[in-house]
């Protein structure tokens, strides 16, 4: 089994307006990582002043950024024949979904949500949020609220997910 650990900053806003500012995905065979790939993305619209705050990305760094037309493909083969995971993918795979829209792509694959495994294989946690779930599980979370680093903490907490749960 192949799998695509992924996660996303946005710019914030309405969902159908949100653009991409970071992006972080992991291949990953349930053993080691295979492949990675990050980026900053100029998504072409402002960051909204509290998602700045939050992930210190600003504006000014993402002039020189790839658009997301510059790097769909890479996202597009890091990802093919992958099972994609993220912490809540609802909302990471619907902005991916959303950018590839954009660009007049059918962008499908499987994907599952550690939040939703998290709850179901360990029951009784206090908090489910990345942060509060990887400090309960000793999970090194550096760099939080930015793509690489909650990527590879979501990575981890699926190593440990699937050691529950082959």
């Amino acid at each position: 089994m192949m799998y695509a650990i992924l996660d996303i900053e946005t710019t914030g806003g309405k969902y159908n307006n949100i653009g991409i500012t970071e992006i972080a995905i992991y291949r990953f065979n349930g053993y080691k990582i295979l492949d990675e790939f990050h980026s900053l993305v100029n998504p072409d619209r402002p960051i909204q002043p509290f998602v700045i705050k939050l992930t210190g990305i600003n504006n000014k760094m993402l002039n020189k950024a790839p658009k997301f037309h510059n790097i769909a493909k890479r996202i597009i083969d890091i990802t093919s024949e992958c099972i994609l995971i993220a912490h809540n993918s609802e909302f990471d795979y619907g902005i991916l979904k959303t950018e590839f829209k954009r660009l007049g792509y059918i962008f499908k694959r499987k994907s599952i949500c550690t939040v939703q495994l998290s709850k179901k294989l360990l029951p009784n946690q206090e908090s489910y949020k990345l942060g509060r779930l990887s400090k309960a599980l000793n999970i090194n979370l550096i760099n939080r609220h930015r793509a690489k680093g909650d990527a590879l903490a979501t990575l981890k907490l699926f190593k440990l997910l699937i050691q529950k749960d082959p």
